[in-house]
Formats: C-alpha cells, structure tokens, sequence
C-alpha cells in the first residue's frame, strides 16, 4: 500500500458517483469527485436508461480524476444494479436504451414464462429469487414481443458490462452481475442452455463470463485523449453493486449476516455452495455470485423505496422535509400502530405511496397513518420486522449461528432502523461503512493488482479506516411478541 490510487464508479438507480480512492499508511482514503443523477426516462410509454448521458458523467469524472495529483491512477472500476441489460449490434453498436426494472411492460410476464418452463425447473438450475423485472423475464418479453432488436443483437449486456464495452472494447460478463440475470446455471457458473431452449431465448446473444478482479484492458485511446487519463486498465471488480458491498463488511469469522441498506435491503449470508431446495425456493432465497467464488445467499427485500416514495409525493404536495426530520417525527410516532408486508406488490412502483400504504392498512384492517411521522414510523417497523423474518427463515435453512448482522450502505446512515433492527432481530448489528459499495469495488480492484493479498485483509483495511456503531437490542420482547403476531403478512 504505498498511495496506489483507484477510481471506482458506483451506479445506482437514482445517482451515480465517481469515488477516487488512496491507499496509503495501512487506510484506504476515499474521496467523492463527482455525483451525478440517474433517473430512468419515460419514452413512448415505457422506462427507460439515458446511458449515453451517463457514461457522458463518467467521463466527466474520469476528467476530475486526471486532475488529481498524486501517484498513477491503477485501475478504473465500475459496478452497477442488477438485472438491466442492453442490446449490442454489429460493430459493438448500441441498439437502443435499456428498459429499466420497473417498466410497467413486465406485469404479469411470470405466469406466461411458466408456461414454457416452470418455477420449479427454473429454481432448480439458477437458485435465483423469482422477480418479475430478473433478466430472465426481461429477455422472455423482448422474444414474446418479436423484438426486431432480438434478430440484429450480437451481444447482451448487463449495464456494468456495457460501460466496460464502452472504455476498452471488450464484450464480456463479470460473474456476480451474470448471476443475478436467471439464466445462469448456480453451481456450474454458465449460462444455462435449458432455460434459452424451453423459453425460445437467443443463446448465442450471450457474451464470457469472467470473474471478479479480471482485467480487461486499456482504457480506449479517444477516452484517454478526451480524460487527459493515461492508458489505465479497466478491471472488472464485482459488478453488481451488492456484491461489491459485501466485499467490504467489516466482518470477522463466519457466524455473521450482512443487511445492504439503501433503495433496497439486501440481506442474508456469505456461503460457498448454493444453497437450492424446496425451502430456499418456497421462501423466495437467491443465490448469486461473489467474490472468491462466494455465494451470497439472500433475500431482495423493498428497503427505503417506500420512505422515498413517500417523500417524493410530499415534495409534489410542497410538503418538502428533511430526512432527519422525518425520522425525528418517527421516534415521537406510537409503536407498532401499523406493520406492513415491504415486499407487498402494491408498493413496487405506486403512483402515489402514502395512498398505498393506506389501501394496505385497510384491506389487513389496520389503523391508517395519518402523520408523516407515523407513515416513516410505519416504513422503518415494516423493515425491521422483515429482517427478523428473514433471519429466522436464514436459520432454517443452513446450520450457521447468526450472532452479529452488519448493516452497510447508505441505510446505515439511518440510526433509528439500526436500532430497530437490533430490536426485532435481538442480534448486535454494526452500522457501517456508508461506502461500502465503492470500497468493495476498490478492494477487488486493489487485489487484482496486487495492492491488497487477500478479502480478508481488504475487510481489515475497512475496519480500520471507517467509523463503525454498534446497536444493542432493546426491548426484544415487545418486538418479539409483534412478530409473532403478524409474521404472516411477511411471507
């Protein structure tokens, strides 16, 4: 670690950040050069990407970091969501914008997929959450809808994928971005040739899969000439933006579970087999890929997309309010008044989220919120809730004592869900690092060119180098009593 420096882009699905990273006197250093937004954009009825302006802001930030001082810049790497993907044309052309995940294009899909091949044949391949908007439906919809895309598309690629496409040239799939598409075989790490033939689904559009911390390549020379970079090699770290956050928890042994905090908790444990049976499946448990050949093991929970929602269409009443106040009006709310399902299909794309939540809390018979505190309240109980849930499903399935959960991500910055979800879970949880996806990204980065020796000693390294609270379950048994009463509604 002698000041080798590394720029990591972090897509997510609101903003996307350009992180220059130090790695000096046993710290890792990280300092934000750019944000930029990201928001998909309504085009003849459907959700769409802007991916050129997007790479248009990374390109900006690469611009920033060349004037940087200080020592070379080693390695470019970026990680993204999940699922999303474009389609690549002749000439590595880009046909089109990519749809984003929550284009109304896609209710319904599942059951017509299911036709062609069950749910069950499909778990038993891929291991992977069932999600209307997972690749596997997305792709499904595009050959159903006799894309003429389909019938000129030489590449599919992920949206990490396809901004390494655009700085070196190169057509391939990082392994954990792969995994999270449905079409990737679990245990075997290939695409899987049963799915494409019983879904009618183009096989040969499917690019290599390469693992995390592969280099691969030189930045393009017109990027270097228009960045002032020189020629720095773009790495593959691990793509998907949860896998890159799991590379950083802070976490020692084997008996922990990580919560990724943000638009969506992500929440379950670091395996290395696949876990695939009837329960996992009935339970609605992914396995997708991570660093050193792991499996995360988890669940894809709404997370804070229902508190956004929520402060969204305030904002469109002129009803602006900061964050901090809005949890500060949750604490003051009454316990418990209402719990709802986070993963309820009401709340993945509303028109309105408070009017959901209402709708909710009538058809289950619940009090209504009627302040802004008890709707936050409402949200963070919901979550905590969820996440006692899901551990207890993570139990049953797989004989690993959970005794500490790690919350990362930006979600970690919110102390009250930290302390409700010690509350509901009755675990010691650690909060932190906010940064974790960028610093996941830099760690891989940083192993690939031999900066780093080992995931062990990059989550050292973090430990080290962020701050980190701890919260201690309070109250567990008012909380305990609550779950038992309404774990039904959180299947």
């Amino acid at each position: 670690m002698s000041g080798a420096r590394f720029l990591a882009f972090d897509l997510g699905a609101e903003s996307g950040r350009a992180i220059l990273a130090s790695l000096a006197k046993e710290k890792l250093i990280l300092e934000e050069i750019h944000r930029f937004v990201n928001r998909p954009v309504q085009v003849s009825g459907h959700l769409q990407w802007d991916v050129l302006r997007l790479f248009d802001d990374m390109k900006q930030g690469m611009a920033l970091a060349a004037g940087k001082s200080g020592d070379p810049l080693l390695g470019i790497g970026v990680d993204t969501w999940g699922v999303d993907f474009a389609l690549i044309g002749r000439d590595n052309v880009l046909l089109g914008n990519p749809y984003a995940y929550r284009d109304k294009r896609l209710d319904g899909i599942m059951p017509k997929a299911f036709a062609f091949m069950s749910k069950e044949e499909i778990y038993a391949r891929t291991g992977i959450q069932f999600l209307q908007f997972n690749s596997i439906f997305q792709l499904f919809a595009l050959a159903q809808e006799k894309s003429p895309l389909l019938d000129v598309s030489e590449r599919l690629l992920f949206m990490p994928d396809l901004f390494n496409l655009f700085m070196t040239g190169e057509a391939c799939s990082e392994y954990s971005i792969a995994s999270t598409s449905q079409l990737m075989h679990a245990a075997h790490k290939k695409w899987e040739p049963e799915i494409f033939s019983k879904l009618q689904l183009p096989v040969h559009i499917m690019p290599p899969i390469v693992e995390p911390g592969t280099v691969l390549g030189k930045l393009l020379p017109d990027i270097v000439a228009e960045t002032g970079l020189g020629p720095v090699d773009v790495i593959a770290p691990a793509c998907h933006d949860t896998a890159s956050a799991v590379a950083a928890v802070p976490a020692r042994g084997n008996n922990w579970a990580y919560l990724s905090s943000g638009t969506w908790s992500l929440m379950g444990i670091e395996a290395n087999e696949p876990i695939m049976n009837e329960s996992s499946r009935q339970n609605n448990f992914t396995n997708e890929g991570g660093v050193n050949q792991t499996i995360r093991f988890l669940r894809n929970i709404a997370g804070l997309w229902l508190l956004q929602g929520c402060r969204r269409s305030w904002e469109r009443q002129g009803l602006t309010v900061g964050y901090d106040e809005l949890v500060s009006a949750a604490k003051k709310a009454k316990p418990f008044k209402c719990i709802v399902n986070p993963d309820d299909a009401s709340f993945l794309n509303p028109a309105d989220m408070p009017t959901a939540i209402i709708e909710y809390c009538r058809g289950s018979r619940q009090p209504i919120p009627e302040s802004q505190g008890e709707f936050v309240r409402c949200v963070l109980e919901s979550l905590a809730l969820k996440y006692r849930f899901i551990v207890d499903k993570i139990g049953e399935m797989q004989t690993k004592r959970i005794e500490k959960l790690h919350i990362v991500g930006g979600g970690s910055q919110n102390d009250l869900l930290n302390q409700f979800a010690a509350n509901a879970t009755g675990l010691t949880v650690v909060a932190g690092p906010t940064e974790a996806t960028a610093i996941g990204n830099i760690i891989v980065q940083a192993i690939a060119k031999r900066e780093l020796n080992s995931l062990t000693e990059g989550r050292e390294l973090v430990e080290k180098s962020f701050p980190l609270k701890t919260f201690e379950p309070q109250d567990h048994q008012a909380w305990n009593e609550v779950h038992e009463r309404i774990r039904h509604r959180l299947v």
